[in-house]
């Protein structure tokens, strides 16, 4: 065996040597190593000049250290000179702890060659041809070799960790070959990365995994590109072909699963490889790809606003309002109103006809759509009263579902609409409240703790803003043990908001059970809220007077936050009961003894001063505090004892005028409180300068009468506060009690800008005409343009020019359109008017939607073709600059011009909807000419159409 003194020498082992305390020593020199090292610098190192041959190891690798156990056991013998014959079962053993295959000649150590035949050759190190004492002799590469013991390739290739091993199975052909084995180890990618791993260096391993058929395996690797793909730019530009390649897959969710992760690289250099996926993405025939489309013009908008503009996808964005997949359109919600935020309009433009379009088709959409939809209704600004109330019928069914967002988005919507309809607003909103209720009340039990304390901060809202509407629901609001603490606590503040005459008993009942909680807080606002009752009168006749009474036995209760409490609670009841005197006096000067917490001291000091005429002991429980005035630490107990002392000096000079001068003395001098210096040099002042003392005694001790049922104290007198955060009801503003300016920055506040404000709310207001949710696609001259879908058909033509998606019926009610002129011939267009399609294009665009006229009807007939639509409409000098069939519409652009001198042109939109829902819309835009006559010329030009197109209707 080749061993080491401690004093670095060598020499021959003695057949006594504790091999154990030897193996022990080399761990103990290990220790310092890294759990990773370099095997083939710790090789370096166990080389000299000496022909190479190993010297004495500072630092030894852990491979090292298991040869040198090996070699113990294979030549530590009492038989030196015999040759000992390998162990198959502990070179099998060895073999799995090296960690190596078997049979691989690179990475595979021969264990035959370990454990070779021992020779014993004393004498020390440096024996024959420079061989170690104890070394196996033989020329260099064979078993006996020195080289043959510990080849240098075995250390440069021999690289562990999680990463590495990841790498090689990556790399393996075996997992190549299957899908399920290669799956799971992405799925061990992944889970290192999202638990903070860094996986990086996997980054070509994994873009090579690309190339597969297998779905889940895309999803991983599109997710693993997109999280490192910031901090490898130059590596996720690679990637960029195949991600393209897939845009165009003929698997629909391969094409959107390329497009997200191609927009969510956001490198600015990938910008140019994103917008036309992302065109053809939202023309797509499968709705997965253009919802996925959609989300990605909202990240293109974020990454280069430039692109985004120059791409025109705002008004794609209202065309693609009307799809027919209700996510879709959802979406197109969703990215409009945060690509327009910081708009002049705080959103998406609306008009009468997109938003009854989106309420027609509530129905159809998911949870968070229903949401989406219902929060652009508090922006709305209904025709007329009729409106109004045609928009809460129709929301009416949403409060009955468990999605406890659209309900509180619901009842937002019906308190705007509440302020912008009816003669008595208020009137209207409580009828409002009163219906939402029972909803409400609901969730709050049905949901989650979370869920729930959000509700109920929403109650609290409405029953600040309306109250009596929750009374008779008390009972939802009592505490339950098994009740988080923060819905107990809110729950408590909420009771006695909910108290009047017949629920009082019960209430204070359920409060006084609340007060002998293990929670302090849950004590301090029970009582708290028991006080409040008798502070509003809110409880009936006697109630203030049981209140009153409950808190005095608490103040000789044996739990100081509580006795604290109860008194600053009766400090106040007798604020607005003076009545009750004769009971809160006679334990104060016993309470004033045992009481600890500063405030609650403060408030029984203030009490014997407003009882020093029936509390015979008050002037001196009083000087004890006086005479120890500087033990006080807290200011608010020093200024209560100044103004009591004032006070109870004027009720009874005789005992209190010499401690009132050592007060006011103490008091003057004290600058640990500004207030009670300046209180205090005020009270001297009056006393020493006013002629007559009864006005200082008015000016001191009088105090304003409270009365009236539910008045509050000035302090908390919040009306204005309180509708600002109505406003803003369904924000982060009823949770925090505060509006949004108190917590989001002025450059990051989005302000609620009600719209359209053409029509006024006026009863007899005539409904307007549909402007229209339709832009111009980009390239013209395609045949192949925006891909729109069908919107549902009307329940009855609509020959007026007004839309009537919500069913309203045009025949009667106040929401009749007046009936269109007839055709007339006092309009003729010029067949010989050219116009080019960028002059198209920029004639259309200068013109505002709200400015267009917007034509809805019904087709009995589907044309065959394009074709047959152009010729009948060319008979009437209506031409046509492009047009084209997709598979759910027939799209035209048309153009027309009066026959006269400076004549009005008109630009006409086309769309007619393939069967089921057979229909055709129809929008027109104006430019030039008299536009004061744009809508009667515009609605003109309609019936032309209908009479060129009668065969088809």
């Amino acid at each position: 065996l080749l061993a080491y003194d401690s004093s670095g020498g060598t020499g021959p082992t003695s057949p006594n040597t504790n091999h154990r305390d030897d193996a022990a020593a080399y761990n103990a020199s290990t220790d310092v190593l890294p759990r990773q090292s370099n095997e083939s610098d710790d090789y370096a190192r166990l080389k000299d000049t000496n022909n190479g041959h190993p010297q004495r190891p500072r630092f030894i690798s852990s491979v090292t250290r298991r040869f040198q156990r090996r070699r113990r056991f294979s030549e530590t013998d009492h038989r030196p000179s015999e040759s000992r014959a390998p162990d198959a079962s502990y070179n099998s053993q060895l073999s799995r702890s090296l960690g190596r295959k078997a049979g691989t000649h690179e990475n595979y150590v021969d264990l035959n060659v370990m454990s070779a035949p021992a020779t014993h050759h004393p004498g020390g190190f440096g024996g024959q041809n420079g061989a170690p004492n104890g070394a196996p002799h033989g020329p260099p590469g064979t078993p006996g070799g020195p080289a043959a013991n510990v080849p240098d390739s075995y250390f440069t290739e021999s690289k562990k960790g999680e990463v590495n091993e990841l790498r090689q199975l990556l790399r393996n052909f075996n997992v190549e070959r299957s899908p399920t084995r290669k799956r799971e180890i992405i799925k061990k990618v992944i889970a290192y990365m999202t638990l903070g791993i860094d996986v990086s260096r996997l980054f070509t391993e994994m873009m090579l995994a690309i190339e597969t058929r297998d779905l889940v395996i895309k999803k991983m690797v599109y997710l693993f590109l997109c999280n490192y793909a910031t901090s490898h730019p130059e590596l996720a530009q690679m990637c960029t072909n195949t991600l393209q390649k897939d845009c165009g897959n003929e698997d629909p969710m391969v094409r959107g699963l390329a497009l997200r992760a191609l927009c969510s690289l956001r490198l600015p250099q990938m910008v140019e490889y994103i917008s036309e996926p992302l065109r053809r993405a939202l023309s797509d025939h499968h709705a997965y790809v253009r919802k996925t489309g959609v989300m990605g013009i909202l990240k293109l908008y974020h990454l280069d606003r430039d692109k985004f503009d120059e791409c025109n996808f705002v008004d794609i964005l209202y065309d693609m309002l009307r799809d027919p997949d209700a996510q879709v359109v959802s979406n197109c919600i969703i990215v409009l109103n945060e690509i327009m935020a910081q708009g002049p309009d705080g959103g998406m433009a609306l008009n009468r006809a997109i938003m009854l379009h989106l309420l027609n088709r509530i129905h159809e959409f998911s949870e968070f759509g229903v949401v989406a939809v219902i929060d652009l209704v508090p922006r709305y600004i209904p025709a007329n009263d009729d409106e109004g109330f045609q928009i809460m019928n129709l929301l009416d069914p949403v409060l009955s579902t468990s999605n406890s967002a659209a309900v509180v988005a619901t009842i937002r919507a019906f308190i705007s609409l509440a302020d912008q309809i009816g003669d008595d607003p208020v009137q209207m909103k409580r009828q409002v409240v009163g219906r939402v209720k029972a909803s409400l009340v609901t969730l709050v039990a049905s949901g989650c703790s979370e869920l729930s304390y959000s509700l109920l901060k929403h109650v609290d809202s409405l029953v600040d803003s309306c109250p009596g509407i929750f009374d008779d629901e008390y009972r939802q609001f009592y505490v339950r043990y098994h009740e988080p603490t923060h819905i107990k606590h809110l729950k408590v503040q909420i009771l006695p908001k909910l108290a009047n005459p017949d629920n009082a008993p019960d209430i204070v009942a359920e409060l006084g059970e609340c007060v002998t909680d293990k929670d302090p807080q849950m004590n301090r606002l029970a009582v708290r809220s028991m006080s409040l009752i008798a502070c509003r009168d809110v409880g009936g006749e006697g109630c203030a007077d049981s209140i009153a009474r409950r808190l005095v036995e608490m103040l000789d209760l044996d739990v100081s936050h509580v006795c604290a409490e109860a008194a600053t609670s009766l400090a106040d009841v007798l604020r607005k009961h003076p009545e009750l005197k004769q009971i809160i006096a006679p334990p104060l000067p016993r309470a004033l003894r045992y009481m600890t917490e500063p405030e609650g001291k403060a408030s029984v000091v203030h009490l014997l001063g407003e009882c020093g005429d029936i509390v015979g002991e008050a002037p001196y429980s009083l000087e004890k505090l006086i005479d120890s005035y500087d033990e006080i630490k807290d200011a608010s107990v020093k200024i209560a004892l100044l103004t009591s002392t004032i006070k109870l000096f004027f009720k009874r000079p005789p005992e209190v005028q010499k401690m009132l001068g050592r007060l006011l003395a103490k008091a003057t001098e004290d600058v640990s409180s500004q207030d009670l210096h300046d209180r205090a040099l005020m009270y001297y002042r009056l006393l020493s300068t006013a002629g007559d003392p009864k006005i200082v005694e008015q000016v001191v001790s009088k105090s304003p009468v409270i009365g009236g049922h539910g008045v509050n104290f000035a302090e908390e007198e919040d009306k204005e506060h309180r509708d600002a955060l109505l406003e803003e009801f369904n924000t982060l503003s009823t949770l925090y009690g505060i509006t949004s300016e108190n917590f989001i920055s002025e450059e990051y506040q989005v302000k609620l800008v009600r719209m359209p404000k053409e029509h006024p709310l006026d009863v007899g207001a005539a409904p307007l005409v549909d402007p229209g949710v339709n832009g111009v696609a980009e390239h013209l001259q395609q045949t192949s343009i925006n891909d729109v879908a069908p919107e549902s058909a009307p329940a009855a033509p609509a020959l007026s020019g007004e839309v009537d998606l919500l069913g309203f019926g045009l025949g009667d009610g106040p929401m009749v359109a007046p009936t269109p002129a007839a055709a007339s011939s006092d309009i003729s267009l010029d067949a010989s008017f050219k116009i080019s399609g960028e002059d198209y294009q920029a004639k259309w665009e200068a013109v505002a939607d709200s400015h267009a006229l917007s034509v809805m009807m019904s087709l009995r007939l589907q044309p065959e073709s394009t074709d047959l639509v152009e010729s009948a409409l060319s008979t009437l000098n209506i031409l046509t600059m492009a047009s084209g069939e997709l598979p759910t519409e027939l799209k035209f652009f048309l153009y027309g011009r009066e026959r006269r001198e400076n004549g009005m042109i008109f630009l006409i939109q086309a769309v007619i909807f393939k069967s089921p829902d057979l229909s055709l819309s129809i929008t027109i835009k104006t430019s030039g000419g008299d536009q004061a006559r744009s809508g009667e010329l515009s609605q003109k030009v309609v019936d032309m159409m209908k009479t060129a197109l009668q065969e088809l209707m």
